[in-house]
């Protein structure tokens, strides 16, 4: 018998869905989200990290906020492979200065500071639901000039929003929601630039020490810091 060659159909090529187009994806609102870029790579440095809270959060400079977040970062500075080692509360965001060995440990650290942000955020307010308003931003410090810059613009963060007349002012304090009274790298460490009446000053520390060259010795190549400075 003759063979049959057999005949080809000409469909039309199949509808193509999802996948990277020019125009896909949800629109960004007036207040986009962060973009969820991949981390940058992460070993055993210190880095800089900003967290901001959702609109409509009370300030957390508050005397009774400060005193109960501190009282939860003393709870949970230090955890396997992760520490915090400075921070500076402002009024709708938050400064920490922080120490991992890895990416999965900064990771998991952040995530349960956090979560102890979260909550003390909600019991002192009395509400319920998400304080945090993105992803954390995070800076890896590499150098003991980078670390310098982080750590003179967290500790005096709050000078950088004061107003002038603030800033002016002759007897400059330590901002009391920060970690600046645990710091030891002060150019006057004298009485009139201690803080008075600091909430928690007598409780446990709410950081940890540090533990890497960088944020322990190396910054200091760049010299210490001056309490009436104020960062750009």
């Amino acid at each position: 018998m003759k063979k049959q060659k057999q005949a080809t159909l000409n469909l039309p090529d199949q509808p193509r869905w999802g996948g990277r187009r020019a125009g896909a994806g949800r629109k960004p609102g007036p207040h986009p989200r962060l973009a969820h870029r991949s981390r940058p790579k992460f070993s055993s440095l210190p880095a800089h990290v900003t967290l901001k809270v959702r609109p409509g959060i009370p300030s957390l400079r508050t005397l009774r906020m400060v005193r109960e977040v501190e009282q939860s970062f003393a709870r949970g500075c230090s955890r396997p492979g992760f520490r915090l080692v400075h921070y500076s509360l402002q009024s709708n965001h938050v400064h920490l200065i922080v120490e991992a060995s890895t990416r999965d440990a900064l990771g998991r650290g952040m995530m349960a500071i956090a979560g102890r942000l979260g909550r003390t955020v909600n019991r002192v307010c009395e509400r319920s639901g998400r304080v945090l308003a993105d992803r954390y931003h995070l800076r890896v410090l590499k150098t003991p000039r980078e670390v310098h810059a982080a750590l003179r613009y967290v500790l005096l963060n709050a000078r950088r929003h004061a107003t002038r007349l603030t800033r002016r002012a002759k007897s400059p304090r330590l901002d009391p929601a920060s970690s600046a009274r645990w710091f030891d790298g002060w150019r006057a460490r004298t009485r009139r630039w201690m803080v008075v009446d600091a909430p928690g000053a007598d409780e446990t520390p709410p950081i940890a020490r540090a533990r890497t060259w960088l944020l322990k010795t190396g910054w200091r190549r760049y010299g210490l810091f001056d309490p009436a400075d104020v960062p750009g």
